[in-house]
């Protein structure tokens, strides 16, 4: 089992996720819960379409995530 990094930002009329460890893997979604179960099916479709075209499946790199405060 893998575990993917998601970063979720707030656009305009609703939320937009991405996984910086798939590149092309994005969705968007009406609340925060939503666009967590759309962009767990993206990822799973993502992977699922790499296998399927011989690609390999990205490993997990990002370590982690923090804020950094600025003035």
């Amino acid at each position: 089992m893998h575990r993917y990094l998601i970063v979720i930002e707030k656009a305009e009329n609703n939320f937009a996720a991405y996984s910086p460890d798939l590149p092309g893997c994005v969705t968007t979604g009406k609340t925060i819960e939503e666009t967590k179960r759309n962009m767990q099916e993206a990822i799973n479709g993502h992977i699922e379409c790499l296998h399927e075209f011989g690609q390999p499946i990205p490993e997990p790199q990002t370590v982690g995530t923090d804020y950094i405060e600025v003035a």
